[in-house]
């Protein structure tokens, strides 16, 4: 059998094309999966298609009727409902990074970074210092620094302290860490409507909770009137922190993700030992 240029050429391309679908296919469904309200779209339609399935297989004909209503409409009332969501994803694909984060840091550098936070928070909670720190990880905050306060130094408790003080015209907004660096102060991010948070708590934990349901970012908030720690990842806020959980948080979610895997092989051995 001879292969002809022709025949390379067509194969290559042919690759190439599934390639593109595969990677545009990683990045919206990695985008989703950080996301909780997108996550939460996709996990409906999903439902929906399934009970189409169900209704054809076993010939409910009035459900199937409706379902059909429903996938034939759907679409263009999700772009309507959905659009500040739609919009956000579309958003965060064009600023995603397609190797991870902007640096990769050293077991010394993460040390650092969590002594340096770790110090400043519990100074504020002690002296009641209202203050909102979001960690940038995989997906960019490109679009909330440049309309913040640049600051590019490095990180430091003090200064950090100093951004927070109530007589600092920067300590309403909040401050964005790229790597170990601090790029800006000032950041105003999406306030989240979530039903789930406490009535009770202000701007800032809902602020934190916004960004940390858009993105994957840690926010880290010291509640002004009582010195309370919370953090906001993955979509959930997590309330009145020690000191110490926020040290073994920070740890363990700015491990690289090749020393996650590691050390998940390793916890996988253990217990198949015993």
């Amino acid at each position: 059998m001879n292969i002809t240029l022709t025949d390379i050429i067509s194969i290559t391309k042919k690759v190439i094309d599934i390639l593109i679908v595969w990677v545009v296919f990683y990045y919206i469904l990695k985008n989703i999966k950080n996301n909780v309200k997108l996550s939460l779209i996709f996990k409906g339609v999903a439902i929906i298609i399934i009970l189409k399935l169900i209704s054809d297989y076993f010939g409910f004909t009035t459900i199937g009727l409706l379902l059909e209503y429903v996938i034939e409409w759907g679409p263009v009332a999700l772009i309507i409902i959905f659009q500040p969501e739609i919009r956000n994803i579309l958003e965060q694909l064009g600023r995603s990074q397609l190797l991870g984060r902007h640096k990769i840091l050293t077991l010394d550098e993460r040390e650092h970074l969590v002594y340096e936070i770790v110090s400043a928070v519990d100074y504020m909670r002690h002296e009641k210092i209202g203050a909102l720190i979001v960690l940038e990880r995989d997906i960019s905050l490109g679009n909330y620094i440049d309309k913040a306060k640049k600051i590019y130094a490095d990180l430091s408790s003090d200064l950090l302290v100093a951004i927070f003080y109530e007589g600092n015209p920067l300590h309403d907004g909040g401050v964005i860490i790229q790597g170990d660096k601090i790029t800006c102060a000032g950041a105003v991010f999406p306030t989240s409507s979530s039903t789930k948070i406490n009535r009770n708590l202000g701007t800032r934990h809902r602020a934190a909770l916004g960004i940390a349901e858009t993105t994957d970012s840690i926010a880290i908030v010291v509640s002004e009137e009582t010195g309370r720690i919370s953090i906001a990842i993955k979509g959930e806020m997590l309330y009145n922190l020690t000191i110490d959980d926020v040290r073994m948080l920070l740890i363990d979610e700015l491990k690289p993700k090749t020393e996650v895997d590691v050390a998940n092989i390793i916890d996988e051995d253990d217990n198949y030992e015993k």
